[in-house]
């Protein structure tokens, strides 16, 4: 049985999507990080950096979201959810999955704790690295419009695409997390992206989506 440690709204979001969209067996583990549980002896034998998602799936214990969606995809084939193997198509499910996750995930940190780039009391320092850091995402949310854009979808009504074009894949999930962690940007969250605004709503439309949301108890907006 494969094990999600994870927390409601975390970094966990996207494996517990493509756990849903796999429809495989699997069961979660609630990590209650407002009780420091990330911290415990116990899940730092799972993850030593004492972080969101861990997934266990027999023998294995793996950490980091884009590894997780990786190697799900990867363990999963008949899903049809990673590009063929050697494909420019896969070499393009790389890149994405790659910036999404180092350059986009890793600019939330200083949006969400400012303080830790500042010294202790510093309110100004701290204001200014996180409108900082929404500028930098406003940027990788451009890149993002821009690659549906390229898609030439017209208003969004129809079924797709996706981030890979027609394609459904294990980077979508990922993707979508990061843009729904923009919703109380002060300008321009990623749903008022022409582009980004249809593709959230065709997110949120997907059983497993939805499904992720009733489990986790995610509350309006969720974009």
């Amino acid at each position: 049985m494969i094990t999600l440690h994870y927390y409601p709204s975390n970094a966990s979001f996207a494996p517990h999507v493509l756990l849903r969209e796999l429809g495989v067996p699997f069961q979660l583990q609630l990590v209650d990080r407002n009780n420091g549980a990330h911290k415990t002896p116990e899940f730092l034998k799972l993850n030593p950096n004492g972080l969101i998602p861990v997934l266990v799936d027999g023998e294995l214990v793996l950490y980091e979201t884009a590894a997780v969606l990786l190697h799900l995809a990867d363990t999963h084939p008949a899903a049809g959810l990673a590009p063929p193997l050697g494909s420019a198509s896969r070499a393009q499910y790389y890149k994405w999955m790659v910036w999404l996750s180092n350059t986009m995930q890793a600019a939330m940190t200083p949006y969400y704790y400012p303080e830790r780039w500042v010294a202790a009391g510093n309110t100004e320092g701290a204001a200014q690295v996180k409108a900082a850091a929404e500028a930098r995402l406003g940027s990788c949310l451009q890149q993002i419009d821009a690659q549906l854009a390229a898609h030439g979808l017209g208003d969004g009504t129809s079924g797709g695409p996706w981030l890979l074009d027609e394609r459904y894949s294990a980077v979508d999930p990922l993707a979508f997390m990061l843009c729904r962690w923009t919703r109380h940007f002060a300008h321009q969250p990623a749903r008022d992206y022409a582009h980004i605004g249809p593709y959230l709503q065709r997110m949120l439309a997907r059983p497993a989506v939805q499904a992720a949301v009733q489990a986790e108890g995610l509350q309006p907006p969720l974009v």
